[in-house]
């Protein structure tokens, strides 16, 4: 019989640890996500937005979380439980948990299509396309396959449950050790390739120039969304990760080498996007379609295409796995910590119910009319799971935490956390003013476009 601390489990160390909370943080949102969002709202003055949000925003959220987490040696049910019993905070830990299972459902059914695309270069399935109206019509016909969508589905969450059911240290961190290395060399790899071609130069001024007359409301918001989403907080993923670390880690060197990791790997996707579709004519602002649709209709032309676009594909689902494995290791920690459950049922359990959950998002795409298109909204049902879960559910998250460590627990609880064993916190003031103020005002006007302007992220 395992003792709890064993079947709970811990880091083996601390670079296990940034490599785990990296790969938690990087996945779809930076290679996927972050590119196209980018493209749609001016380029490098979106990036530069962008990465004050994560260093004023994301980081002082993401230290508070770890606190949270270390302190308490819980998942964020137990967590909040534990420091303010008896009190209404539970329920955000509970939040936290029904956001990582409902962003794993529809996130398994994107990361399961990068899985097939990379299988459908791989047989030269997509060597015909060179328009994007041919690249449209194949991802509508691949998205109206229902058994093909699930059966991807399925696969991606079987291997995120395998490595999963493995334990903290014999399971994701000696995966993420090798998988995120892995990422890393095919993201440099293919950021060479793509700023060598011809006319790639364009593309590096519209990314790495920026021009601030096209800041805007909207881009500002879009912005900060994406540094919440991009770093995984507000769903209980940071707490959960957090409460597997030592007392001797620094807590605030350890936020900030998976911030300054995600981020990089956010620029370098970048860096593998842009000159190639300015390279080949695209426009940048391709939308959501830019991976499965634009890119695609310039593997043809580009010199060694199928390699790069077999690349892409990997690399997105290796990105994807890191980020589904901390999605679904919140649910797992809570039925460990809170139910007695042994991991292996745990796991079992949450990946079934993540699959389940995650059919409507996968015949939602064209392969059943009535999820296509869901009554009295204008979009389907995966579309939905991301605005319920992936912007408000998220950024009510983000809020509350930003609030619980300024405020319910208090800056100086926080502080004792992080200076322990002789660590001192040298830029505490701005911290403790940043999470105070800055974090939950900026937080709550996201929120606030949001409601008012239904534009998700």
């Amino acid at each position: 019989m395992l003792t709890a601390e064993k079947e709970r489990g811990n880091w083996g160390s601390k670079i296990g640890f940034i490599v785990a909370a990296a790969g938690s943080a990087i996945g779809l949102g930076n290679i996927w996500r972050f590119p196209y969002v980018a493209g749609e709202n001016g380029g490098a003055a979106f990036v530069f937005i962008y990465i004050i949000f994560v260093i004023l925003i994301g980081l002082p959220v993401m230290i508070s979380e770890l606190s949270i987490g270390r302190h308490t040696q819980k998942n964020p049910v137990g967590a909040f439980g534990k420091i303010a019993p008896k009190s209404f905070w539970k329920i955000v830990g509970g939040l936290g948990v029904l956001t990582g299972i409902g962003i794993l459902s529809f996130y398994g059914v994107i990361a399961g299509f990068t899985v097939g695309y990379f299988i459908k270069i791989l047989l030269g399935d997509l060597s015909h396309i060179t328009t994007g109206d041919q690249a449209n019509e194949v991802f509508n016909q691949f998205t109206a396959n229902p058994y093909l969508s699930i059966g991807l589905l399925f696969i991606f969450l079987f291997f995120t449950s395998a490595i999963v059911m493995g334990g903290v240290s014999a399971g994701i961190e000696r995966w993420s050790k090798i998988l995120m290395p892995v990422l890393f060399v095919l993201l440099i790899v293919l950021a060479v390739r793509s700023v060598t071609l011809n006319g790639a130069m364009k593309g590096l001024e519209f990314y790495l120039k920026p021009d601030l007359s096209k800041i805007s409301i909207p881009m500002l918001a879009r912005a900060l969304g994406q540094a919440l989403f991009s770093l995984s907080l507000g769903m209980g993923t940071i707490i959960t990760y957090g409460s597997y670390l030592s007392r001797r880690e620094n807590l605030v060197t350890s936020a900030g080498a998976v911030v300054f990791f995600d981020t990089l790997i956010a620029i370098l996707a970048g860096l593998v996007m842009f000159p190639a579709l300015f390279a080949m004519g695209m426009d940048p602002a391709g939308g959501a379609g830019l991976v499965f649709v634009v890119l695609p209709s310039i593997f043809a032309k580009m010199p060694g295409g199928m390699f790069f676009g077999a690349g892409i594909f990997l690399l997105l689902s290796v990105a994807a796995l890191t980020s589904t494995i901390s999605l679904l290791e919140v649910p797992v920690a809570y039925f460990v910590d809170e139910r007695k459950w042994d991991r292996k049922k745990a796991t079992l359990l949450m990946g079934i119910s993540a699959f389940i959950l995650g059919i409507p998002s996968a015949i939602s795409l064209g392969a059943v009319k009535s999820f296509s298109v869901l009554p009295f909204l204008d979009f389907g049902f995966l579309d939905f799971m991301n605005a319920l879960f992936g912007n408000y559910s998220l950024t009510i998250g983000s809020f509350l935490i930003a609030v619980f460590a300024g405020y319910k627990w208090g800056i100086k609880n926080v502080l004792n956390e992080i200076e322990q064993d002789g660590v001192t916190f040298l830029y505490k003031n701005i911290w403790s003013f940043l999470i105070r103020y800055i974090c939950p005002v900026a937080i709550v006007l996201i929120l606030g476009y949001i409601i008012i302007t239904r534009n998700y992220f």
